[in-house]
């Protein structure tokens, strides 16, 4: 099963995670470098052993690709992927005036009338960045992070990088270079981002006629992020293949700091308790080959038998 190498790496960081604080104060388990394996033509490795919404990851994915870095795109979309980061800089500005929203990956799990008023005040700010722009535009925008960093790379002479496009044309003109890589780690927009970037940098592969990529991810949220993150990595491998006429070969997944947060513990052995079924197919509209030409209807994918969701709170 696809599916077993994500399960695999719950099991070992559960069982030889390494007890550790981090930035959001709810602590967690994790082990330091680890890789995972997906053959992409055996089928689409999208987690059953719990339902992970597809929409969100195919909507995330265009944004990326667009360049794009404000949320409404997304709240558009019904994406609520990047919610907390916005909502949590606006909490912290001049302009909310709203009860104290400070210390939320603490008090989240103590306090039921604290998470009443947080998702009381998020959906008012969520409204707000879909129907009025201009505090969309104060508001909304996460800074420097991947969409820009992908499409748009700011060069010290003034200019702009394309690091999609221009691995696309490597792909298609010189398919043995070692030089398919794109970043969105740029230290000195590290500081503007909303969050720095968990999935720093990916390369391409090509051999046999097939398109592997490899991503390198410094910090891995297991439960919640990486089931995402390895449908995405999935999906861009699978259009930017359809653009240069290349079959799928290989997602190869190293992770830096991979971690289970200690508010998510039951919910995995949850999980670990279900035998996953087949992988999906994903299926691309076969009038479209340019990366750049997809839309949301253009993306789907078929025979997605899951289980039910499995709830979790995001650290912020």
């Amino acid at each position: 099963m696809l599916e077993d190498a994500y399960l695999n790496l719950e099991k070992f960081v559960l069982e030889n995670g390494n007890m550790k604080t981090d930035r959001t104060n709810t602590g967690t388990i994790s082990t330091f470098g680890y890789q995972m394996r997906f053959d992409l033509s055996k089928g689409f490795p999208l987690l059953t052993t719990k339902k992970v919404p597809f929409g969100l990851i195919k909507s995330e994915l265009l944004w990326f690709l667009h360049g794009d870095t404000n949320i409404q795109y997304l709240l558009k979309h019904k994406n609520h992927i990047w919610d907390e980061w916005a909502f949590q800089r606006f909490t912290e500005s001049n302009d909310y005036s709203g009860p104290d929203m400070t210390d939320f990956g603490h008090r989240s799990l103590v306090d039921e009338d604290f998470n009443k008023q947080y998702k009381e005040q998020k959906k008012i700010f969520c409204d707000r960045i879909v129907n009025d722009d201009d505090f969309a535009k104060k508001y909304g925008d996460l800074g420097l992070v991947y969409g820009s960093q992908w499409r748009a790379w700011k060069t010290s002479q003034g200019g702009t990088i394309d690091q999609i496009k221009n691995v696309i044309d490597t792909i298609k003109t010189h398919p043995d270079s070692r030089r398919m890589i794109v970043s969105a780690w740029n230290p000195e927009d590290v500081p503007s981002m909303a969050l720095p970037p968990c999935h720093t940098m990916f390369q391409f592969y090509v051999a046999n006629g097939k398109l592997s990529c490899q991503l390198y991810q410094r910090s891995a949220d297991i439960f919640l992020g990486v089931p995402f993150n390895i449908a995405s990595y999935a999906l861009l491998t699978n259009l930017i293949a359809r653009e240069t006429g290349l079959e799928v070969g290989e997602f190869v997944h190293t992770l830096g700091d991979a971690h289970i947060y200690l508010n998510h513990i039951d919910q995995v052995k949850e999980q670990l308790t279900r035998a996953p079924h087949d992988a999906p197919k994903l299926w691309l509209n076969p009038e479209k080959t340019s990366l750049d030409d997809f839309d949301m209807a253009d993306i789907k994918v078929e025979n997605y038998d899951p289980y039910p969701a499995i709830k979790a709170p995001v650290a912020v």
